[in-house]
């Protein structure tokens, strides 16, 4: 009977151990949470109706693109300093501080309200990875700044649409 052994990690990092897991669980939970604001901005892209529908759709369709870019450069910044980033559903499913999105077709006010609030949350999650990065890593938390300068701009343009 052959005994296994842990194989070596094949992606070596600048950081200790310490800092390293400390920041890779920041990047890990902010991967979960990009992948799934993108699934659930795509939903909703799918189910809006109402008479801004054009522009809503449109919107999403930015918010989409954006999600999904911040969570490559996420994933890659995790593989970048030896951690092996999980983007698989059922780790999304279990992981993601998304708030929950009901299926079915939602009216465009509906959809709104449930982006400001879904961008609100992740944004306070996301600068709470900040203040985690801000000892362990100045490249991820820069990495982590850009992100919530982004999602900020955005949760800004689709709160005005409530004004």
């Amino acid at each position: 009977m052959a005994t296994k052994t842990a194989a070596k990690a094949p992606i070596t990092s600048a950081l200790n151990d310490s800092d390293r897991d400390v920041t890779g669980k920041a990047l890990q939970g902010t991967l979960l949470d990009l992948i799934d604001l993108h699934l659930v901005a795509k939903q909703a892209h799918w189910n809006v109706v109402g008479k801004f529908f054009r522009d809503v759709h449109l919107q999403l369709d930015e918010l989409i693109d954006t999600a999904r870019a911040f969570a490559d450069d996420v994933a890659e910044r995790a593989s970048a300093i030896g951690v092996s980033p999980d983007g698989r559903s059922s780790t999304v499913a279990s992981g993601s501080g998304m708030p929950k999105f009901d299926a079915g077709w939602k009216n465009d006010r509906e959809v709104i309200e449930y982006i400001v609030s879904a961008l609100s949350e992740l944004i306070s999650r996301v600068r709470m990875r900040i203040d985690e990065t801000d000892k362990t890593d100045l490249v991820t938390q820069d990495l982590l700044l850009s992100i919530a300068s982004e999602l900020e701009k955005s949760h800004w343009m689709w709160q005005a649409q409530l004004a």
